[in-house]
């Protein structure tokens, strides 16, 4: 997922976001050594049943504030790959799967949502069957029906619409790269996806895809009736099937959920429904909005951020209570575009960035954000720690007038002085336009022109994920968090030609050899894959650079007094909002 974007996940100080991965941070954290590293596991339970075991203390009653400083780009099902998106939208959407968060280590565990278990693999591995749960009503008390689950999947091939959505279905489903989704002439029809009865929903595949029941938690398997499909309009009023529903949203601002009364806890394994609403205000001044949760005055006392604490905040912290850590499977980096960045040009941005003052100016913990030097993040299997001759995510960089000295007269060598950088930047972020005039700075001593091109903070994602983007550097997704436990869900999705167009690609790579080397390693058992995997990460970063890892996300959020329940959901590196209630309502 992207550090929003899957899942991710965020927007970080590049103010580019970052995938099903960590939150929509802009600044540094705190907390236990624990808290980046240790590998995930493919934890299941195929029979668990609601209701979802109460929180501790749990009460019932008020409304909880989300200031966020970061702006969803939207709340459409089909459209979701943020990791912040995601795990809103798990307040309002069930879907085929879920993860439910065991013990104190909130560990992750696969359980049936709306399906009653993890689904049946055919012999040949190309068939899945997913029996379906009864009973189950829309927020306005209509009855879901099993073709809804299989209207949304076909939504999910629109993708020239919905281009921020996954695209796992266009690789691994059957005609997954001809399917065109259900606006196009014939497209009622696809045989990717079966409906023998109203309980039984049968996904075929082209490929095997062994981790489908894991992929089934996106919110793009939530059902949606294909009377109710406003296309772009839908996200104003979705049919809710979680404990919450849709009040208001006002893009770029605030999004209002209610009360679902339709929403059956019995059924549900893994949600509550504590609090009477939750008020979303995005785009919010990070500083500010910290502080007035770390302050708890008034109202603010029931007021979450779930970006990490920026540094100069943690003198003003009183109450370790309000800071909420743990794991997030996601690595922070700085996307290059190989198509219009030569190689060469690419070694020398690397050995121009200026780490350590970036960190500075980002309000990076070195505890919580450690430097990266890896594609893939400890958390996540097949991880392996490598470090490559100036690529471990410090140094001064051009900083140091010896450095730029040698990059600018190596740019003259090779016939590529003044080389034009250009990216996007907030310009109504402070950390933002401080980031960005640094890097300004630095690679013009370097000997590079540099073009950075400003636009509101609100804007941001629409920016840098648009696939014609004029920009040569810092495109989405500039970061990546685990959509699930395995490394095939970050190598496949992002550096195989077929991510270019899907618009999930980190670097733009088109090679035909890495594509066969990828699509050899996803043929093998898990436990080569492991084994694989490893090597995959070190030759791209040797053979292609697309991208300067940079740091390593752990979650380390800020709450207000007043609110219990508050963990980190180590899937998504923000809060799981379906625990959080009010101690005093």
């Amino acid at each position: 997922m992207q550090w929003k974007r899957i899942t991710a996940v965020a927007a970080t100080v590049m103010l580019t976001a970052v995938a099903c991965g960590s939150p929509s941070s802009n600044s540094g954290s705190k907390g236990g050594t624990d808290a980046v590293g240790g590998a995930q596991v493919k934890a299941t339970d195929p029979t668990a049943k609601g209701p979802a075991p109460d929180v501790e203390g749990a009460k019932k009653g008020g409304t909880i504030t989300v200031l966020s400083d970061v702006t969803p780009s939207g709340f459409d099902p089909t459209d979701t790959y943020y990791v912040d998106g995601n795990a809103i939208e798990k307040l309002y959407f069930r879907a085929l799967t879920q993860f439910r968060l065991d013990g104190p280590d909130k560990k992750p565990v696969l359980v049936p949502d709306l399906a009653e278990d993890l689904g049946t693999k055919s012999d040949d591995g190309l068939t899945w069957t997913f029996k379906l749960k009864q009973g189950i009503k829309y927020q306005d008390g209509t009855p879901v029906k099993a073709e809804d689950y299989a209207y949304a999947i076909k939504r999910s091939f629109a993708h020239t619409l919905y281009e921020n959505g996954p695209t796992y279905q266009m690789d691994y489903f059957l005609d997954g790269q001809t399917y065109k989704g259900p606006y196009v002439a014939g497209g009622d029809v696809y045989k990717g996806v079966e409906t023998p009865d109203d309980h039984t929903l049968v996904i075929k595949l082209a490929k095997k895809f062994d981790d489908l029941p894991f992929y089934a938690a996106f919110p793009l398997f939530a059902p949606m009736p294909k009377a109710k499909d406003t296309q772009k309009n839908y996200e104003q009023h979705p049919m809710s099937t979680g404990p919450y529903m849709v009040q208001s949203y006002n893009p770029g601002s605030e999004l209002k959920l209610v009360k679902n009364p339709n929403w059956d806890p019995n059924t549900d394994p893994v949600r509550h429904q504590y609090v009477d609403g939750w008020d979303f205000k995005f785009g919010q001044d990070t500083i500010k909005a910290q502080r007035q949760v770390l302050v708890s005055s008034g109202p603010d006392a029931n007021a979450v951020n779930y970006s990490n604490l920026d540094t100069t905040l943690l003198p003003e912290v009183k109450d370790q209570a309000q800071l909420i850590t743990g794991q997030s499977p996601c690595t922070n980096m700085y996307t290059m575009d190989t198509q219009k960045i030569p190689l060469d040009v690419r070694k020398l941005i690397a050995k121009a960035y200026p780490y350590n003052s970036w960190r500075k100016v980002a309000g990076l913990n070195p505890t919580t954000d450690p430097p990266a030097s890896t594609i893939l993040p400890p958390a996540v299997p097949g991880y392996e720690k490598y470090e490559l001759p100036g690529l471990n995510g410090t140094g001064n960089g051009a900083e140091d007038d010896a450095v730029a000295k040698e990059v600018k007269d190596e740019l003259a060598k090779i016939g590529k002085s003044n080389f034009e950088l250009s990216w996007y930047y907030s310009i109504d972020d402070k950390i933002s336009t401080q980031a960005n005039q640094l890097r300004k700075q630095v690679f013009e001593k370097a000997g590079f022109k540099v073009k950075a091109i400003g636009v509101p903070k609100a804007n941001i994602r629409k920016f840098t994920g648009a696939p014609d983007a004029p920009v040569n550097i810092g495109r989405t997704p500039a970061g990546w968090c685990s959509d699930w436990p395995s490394a095939t869900s970050w190598f496949p999705v992002l550096f195989t030609s077929a991510a270019v167009a899907a618009g999930n690609s980190v670097g733009q790579l088109k090679d035909p050899e890495l594509d066969k080397q990828i699509e050899a390693i996803q043929a093998k058992s898990p436990d080569e894959q492991l084994k694989e995997w490893p090597k995959i990460d070190k030759e791209i970063m040797e053979k292609y650079l697309p991208v300067l890892p940079l740091y390593y996300s752990s979650s380390n959020m800020p709450v207000g007094k007043n609110i219990g329940g508050a963990v980190n959901d180590p899937t998504q590196g923000v809060f799981e909002f379906t625990s959080m209630f009010l101690k005093q309502p």
